[in-house]
């Protein structure tokens, strides 16, 4: 299990590279998240929804996700509220209170000891993910993903701090210091992430931890920009958010308050040429080569900031100006002619109008869609896969499909080369439609990338630097597998 000093200090990587090192070492791993807060999310292939990153590491392990892997996940509707999915499922909105309630932690606790068990005994080994810091002694007793969990897996425990933020030595020597010693008895190594310049030049400090800790280091891993790994985490989102560039293809992403799967540009900004930014300023957003409206998690709440910041203006403006316009799920309602919420499902506002780009009117309901998709582009004859999840369904007096699915049935609206919308994540991971795209604005260039090729690659080079600078020998030791 990858515990840590605090959020963001490289667990979800390091865990997808322990998964990456198990399947090439020949066992059959699997990855584990107890509780996951995040709005970016997936399918898996039973149609239910689990936090991205445990996707990711179970694609790292070769495995096909599950929810079992990831069997809480909340996703943010506000700053207090929460919809909770168990199991894969909406179980309705908990606010911190509601959450964080004795009855309700003691019965997700039983919930996820459930499924890691069921985990367990079907993949070998399990290789578990903690959230934050696990010295946060306010939250012991409600704790459902970090130590509790550990102790139930009788876990071999590695604390990873971020050497990069500072502080390490007062993180380390406190989260362990205020475990309670039958937990520390499960701590069997520290690791240094995000180290930058020679390595060398902390073998004091790393004997000088070993001795105030009395708790090995496992390694010390060096800051790295070459190795691609999906993250999910806002603090990714945060330094994404580049500004307009000069030259190439400018792909601005409007930047949501409540934007979800930031994740399905992640394969648009590798192309060659292509600057892709995230930004909210209606400057860039005019100069922008091509305007991608992304997913939203209160589609009508970002939809009314918009109108209020001059974003939504901008994106009228530059649509008429002839820019490549697309929306994709919660950016495909917005291009509508209305979003209605009869059910309260995002809150009190009962309809809003939409930016009145493409001629389809959306009703949010109850009921969440969440299914992987294979499909046909705008007639094309190259197979595609994406996913769906999404509460809300949008039609048309005018059907004009974007997509044809397997089973026959259609998704989006084709307006034009220029702008469409669709409900389908991951769409831009396809060659074809990335190709259609950089076409529409006119600056197309012949080039081929292929997306899982490329994740593959880097699951590998990402599990060759951690051989490299861990001690992957004192870890099979300890787990004496």
């Amino acid at each position: 299990m990858f515990v840590g000093t605090a959020s963001d200090v490289g667990k979800s990587v390091i865990t997808a590279g322990f998964c990456r090192i198990f399947k090439q070492d020949g066992f059959q791993p699997a990855p584990f998240k107890a509780q996951n807060m995040s709005l970016n999310s997936y399918a898996t292939p039973e149609g239910l929804e689990i936090g991205r990153a445990q996707a990711v590491q179970a694609e790292a392990a070769g495995v096909a996700c599950h929810t079992d892997m990831n069997p809480v996940l909340l996703k943010p509707t506000n700053d207090k509220t929460s919809q909770l999915v168990l199991h894969g499922k909406p179980a309705g909105n908990r606010s911190a209170m509601e959450y964080f309630s004795s009855q309700h932690n003691d019965a997700l606790f039983e919930e996820v000891k459930l499924a890691y068990d069921r985990l367990s005994s079907r993949y070998h080994p399990v290789v578990m993910e903690g959230a934050g810091s696990i010295s946060e002694i306010n939250l012991w007793s409600r704790d459902i993903v970090n130590m509790r969990m550990a102790m139930h897996a009788n876990a071999d425990v590695y604390l990873i701090a971020d050497i990069d933020r500072g502080g390490i030595f007062g993180s380390i020597y406190g989260s362990l210091e205020l475990l309670p010693a039958a937990q520390r008895q499960l701590v069997k190594g520290i690791i240094i992430n995000k180290f930058r310049g020679d390595i060398r030049l902390f073998e004091d400090g790393r004997n000088q931890l070993e001795q105030l800790t009395g708790v090995p280091v496992t390694g010390v891993l060096p800051y790295f920009r070459d190795i691609h790994i999906e993250e999910e985490d806002s603090v990714a989102l945060a330094q994404k958010q580049r500004r307009l560039g000069h030259q190439g293809v400018n792909v601005a992403v409007v930047l949501l308050r409540h934007m979800s799967n930031f994740t399905d540009f992640n394969a648009l900004e590798k192309y060659p040429g292509v600057h892709l930014f995230y930004t909210d300023d209606p400057v860039e957003i005019l100069a922008a080569d091509i305007i991608i409206l992304p997913g939203s998690k209160n589609t009508i709440a970002d939809l009314i900031a918009i109108r209020n910041n001059g974003t939504a203006a901008a994106i009228l403006q530059a649509k008429e100006q002839g820019t490549v316009v697309i929306g994709i799920c919660g950016g495909f309602q917005m291009m509508g002619t209305d979003i209605s919420d009869p059910h309260g499902v995002e809150g009190s506002t009962v309809t809003v109008p939409g930016l009145g780009i493409l001629p389809v009117s959306t009703v949010l309901e109850e009921e969440k869609v969440t299914l992987q998709r294979s499909f046909l582009f705008r007639g094309d004859t190259t197979p595609c896969i994406g996913y769906e999840i999404h509460m809300g369904r949008t039609v048309s007096p005018q059907p004009s499909p974007l997509n044809i699915f397997r089973d026959g049935t259609e998704d989006g609206y084709w307006l034009s080369d220029k702008c469409w919308g669709t409900y389908l994540h991951g769409i831009l991971d396809n060659d074809t439609i990335v190709k259609q795209l950089l076409h529409a604005c006119g600056k197309a260039g012949n080039v081929t990338f292929d997306y899982h090729q490329f994740r593959q690659q880097q699951y590998d080079k990402l599990a060759a630097l951690l051989r490299e600078h861990l001690d992957v020998t004192a870890v099979y030791k300890s787990l004496r597998i």
